[in-house]
């Protein structure tokens, strides 16, 4: 009774008023995560711009380019800036998959307050696109600290932290959990796992299940055991006349 009247008082509200049982609403713009499952539990269909996308895993730098890069490849025009990132990128891997590698900014910076330095100064840059930054130890004051930069320049920021922090507070409108391989019955075994800690909208109890390769790179590599297949049936004679009938 007292939720009926609760909701009727505030209907004429209409959109403005959100119930913690829906999904919200982006407070501004998006980026479209490439991943449509995630997008479809995502507020506004994709990554928030002007704030905080925390991605939390157990190693760092092994899951990120998977679960990022298609939506780098639809953010805007410019530098992407990597922080503190653990590996040198793999240029030819990224370009094979779209992405112009010339693009990347990597800053090598150690100190926790070096990382948190040269983020912030990146996400103040007019002509950077997006940061990402891999900042294992900082605190929630500081991140809030990037928060406001983030928001106030309109940037796409990615922060990575250790599975550790699940149980730390985060200004962090978005925060995910990431594990690969996903070794449950029934699931691919090059899917991420991906567990939604915190959005707008309802916990999402259900991990999701994300495909680890692009469509692309599937099948380049499906095409690569057919010839490796072909090669052990015929021992290389008309190898690439029946591989090129096989795709």
């Amino acid at each position: 009774m007292v939720t009926s009247l609760f909701s009727a008082s505030f209907a004429h509200l209409g959109d403005a008023v959100w119930r913690a049982d829906e999904l919200g609403c982006a407070a501004g713009a998006t980026v479209a995560s490439g991943h449509a499952a995630l997008d479809a539990q995502l507020p506004g269909g994709g990554w928030p711009v002007g704030a905080i996308n925390e991605i939390l895993q157990a190693q760092s730098g092994q899951n990120e380019w998977r679960l990022l890069l298609p939506a780098l490849r639809r953010a805007a025009p410019g530098p992407v800036v990597l922080v503190g990132a653990p590996h040198v990128p793999f240029g030819p891997g990224l370009c094979a998959q779209g992405f112009e590698a010339q693009r990347l900014l990597w800053i090598r910076a150690g100190a926790p307050a070096a990382r948190l330095w040269a983020s912030e100064q990146a996400l103040r840059c007019s002509e950077v696109a997006a940061v990402l930054a891999w900042l294992p130890q900082v605190r929630a004051e500081q991140l809030r600290r990037l928060q406001m930069a983030a928001q106030e320049h309109r940037k796409l920021l990615f922060v990575m932290r250790p599975a550790q922090a699940i149980a730390e507070s985060s200004p962090a409108v978005l925060r995910l959990l990431v594990a690969s391989p996903l070794a449950e019955e029934g699931a691919p075994g090059d899917a991420l796992q991906l567990h939604i800690l915190k959005r707008r909208g309802p916990p999402l109890t259900q991990a999701l299940a994300l495909p680890a390769r692009s469509a692309r790179l599937g099948a380049l590599l499906a095409l690569r055991v057919k010839a490796e297949e072909v090669v052990r049936d015929t021992g290389g004679g008309d190898a690439l006349d029946r591989l090129a009938a096989a795709a």
